[in-house]
């Protein structure tokens, strides 16, 4: 535990309590009435009250429309569904300024919406609550099907046998076994909608405002640094509050499971209720993910003379305001090489702290695994803002240096690597390790040959999640990437940010090629997963 508690003290603990001192810190003296004046202005609990409720809709219906997939990506085998897994994926890893942009052009004025039917749904609460259904349909596919595909479906059969229904033994059998995934996923979604800031300020305008939007509000554009903290202290403690409660529940819940090579439970559907369950499917990703995807692309060719590459060809050319000190092509070489190490960070802190939390140590090591969850929940303005006042002084003055941004990307890609590891590391049966310490294996030799064949292919589904949100990573980067490398999510907020058809036209080009970009690496991913996979069980 000591790097994963020093790495999350020094890179996220530290910049935060920082910005908090300074909001409510004056002249030597702590001024907690602060607390009591902001919480009452009838404005602030209004943003308070959408942030809660929101959240828990949007929670709600994302499982509600993506466990099914779920279920079609663990047991079915389809042609293509390599290209399928990476296309739902595609939406998590792009900048949610971008998503925001996307559905505005699906469903605002002037839309595709608009134009075909004369329906527009921005600035209404169903805009918000279908793009973050569109934003985490992965985290639910991922991190539930990733453990449903290797569940023993003999276990389930078993209890048919004895003369359970369908219904009564997927609750009875296998329901209780998905429960901590499913529990993790619906907390990562909650926690994304709850911190939701692009989505909510574009498509609602000025009529809906989450705690993550009145933070920069008051930040940036007030520089009320004492609303700012009061509010981010209040999203420090009950983000804290649900992932206590939900580490609590989850860990009286957990059991050992019987788990098998995702191969041997894969199959074609059977029956019209599968075949049906499956076009159901393919109907929700065409129209959630797919079609917004496809207005974004189309927008990126769609110039004033017709379509065509000329957006894509001035991303060749130097910037002619200055904005960009480097031609926005060479963007995408800087998100490449942020995510890489950050990925690579991520991995070694989530690794090392997903294997502490195995052990079960004391109360210790379950709060830990609460605090891990915390950047996922926390304002990303807050982080960036700390990182500048925090890291600017020997020993760790970083300001100028280029490891500051995968430093702040990893912080969001550790929770990821934890959740995903967390629950097939704890559903090896103890008795294995055991069984291997007896027969005189030291304890590494026991975790590589028992825990490691099992645990390889969560562990390459965490490098795909953490490269993933490294690459959209936007609310931190935003503040501390150097302006001589920017990378791919801040260079679209700019260009979006500036008036003339150019900019639009170069920031839908540049998503496009984040979304090219990040659908081929997950397709490597998916090879190499398929390959390292194969014969291991």
């Amino acid at each position: 535990m000591v790097v994963p508690v020093a790495f999350f003290a020094l890179f996220f603990a530290w910049p935060v309590l920082s910005i908090v001192e300074r909001g409510l810190r004056v002249e030597g003296a702590w001024r907690f009435g602060r607390f009591g004046e902001t919480l009452s202005r009838p404005e602030i609990l209004d943003v308070l009250w959408f942030t809660l409720w929101q959240a828990l809709a949007s929670t709600g219906l994302t499982l509600l429309i993506v466990l099914p997939g779920a279920y079609v990506f663990a047991r079915f085998d389809f042609p293509g569904k390599g290209l399928l897994r990476a296309v739902v994926t595609v939406p998590f890893v792009m900048p949610t300024v971008m998503v925001g942009t996307a559905f505005l052009a699906l469903v605002g004025r002037g839309g595709l919406l608009d134009e075909l039917w004369g329906v527009r749904l921005d600035t209404t609460i169903w805009a918000i609550l279908i793009a973050h259904v569109f934003f985490n349909y992965a985290v639910v596919v991922r991190t539930v099907g990733g453990l449903w595909a290797q569940l023993d479906p003999r276990q389930e059969e078993a209890a048919r046998v004895l003369g359970a229904s369908r219904w009564t033994a997927w609750r009875t059998v296998t329901l209780p076994a998905l429960a901590p995934s499913v529990a993790a996923a619906a907390l990562m979604v909650f926690l994304f909608t709850a911190s939701s800031f692009a989505v909510v300020q574009i498509l609602g305008g000025s009529t809906y405002s989450t705690l993550e939007t009145e933070i920069y509000r008051q930040t940036v554009i007030r520089f009320d640094l004492t609303t700012a903290a009061v509010l981010t202290t209040v999203q420090f403690v009950a983000v804290g509050v649900v992932l206590a409660v939900h580490a609590r529940t989850v860990r009286r819940r957990e059991t050992a499971l019987k788990l098998v090579a995702p191969e041997q439970n894969a199959r074609r559907p059977r029956g019209a209720g599968q075949w049906a369950l499956f076009a159901a499917v393919l109907l929700s990703v065409a129209l959630l993910i797919v079609l917004p995807l496809g207005v974004l692309v189309e927008r990126s060719f769609a110039t004033s003379g017709g379509y065509g590459l000329d957006y894509y060809r001035a991303l060749r050319t130097p910037d002619p305001s200055g904005t960009f000190l480097v031609p926005l092509l060479d963007t995408i070489g800087n998100s490449l090489r942020y995510a890489v190490v950050a990925t690579l960070i991520a991995l070694v802190i989530g690794g090392l702290a997903a294997a502490a939390l195995t052990r079960r140590a004391g109360r210790l090591v379950r709060g830990f695994d609460a605090l891990l969850m915390l950047p996922l929940g926390v304002s990303a303005v807050t982080v960036g803002f700390g990182f500048l006042i925090t890291l600017d002084e020997p020993p760790f003055d970083l300001r100028a240096s280029w490891i500051l941004v995968p430093l702040a990307q990893a912080l969001v890609g550790v929770p990821f690597v934890v959740r995903t590891m967390l629950p097939v590391l704890r559903a090896v049966d103890e008795r294995l390790r055991e069984a291997a310490a007896v027969l005189g294996a030291s304890p590494w030799r026991a975790w590589r040959e028992v825990d490691l064949p099992l645990v390889r292919r969560a562990l390459l589904i965490a490098a795909g999640f953490a490269f993933a949100v490294s690459l959209g990573e936007f609310g931190a980067t935003v503040f501390i990437a150097r302006p001589d490398s920017p990378t791919l999510p801040v260079a679209v907020a700019r260009l979006l940010g500036r008036p003339g058809e150019l900019n639009y036209g170069q920031a839908m080009a540049l998503s496009t090629i984040l979304m090219v970009v990040c659908a081929v690496s997950l397709l490597l991913l998916e090879r190499l997963r398929t390959e390292r996979t194969s014969g291991e069980f």
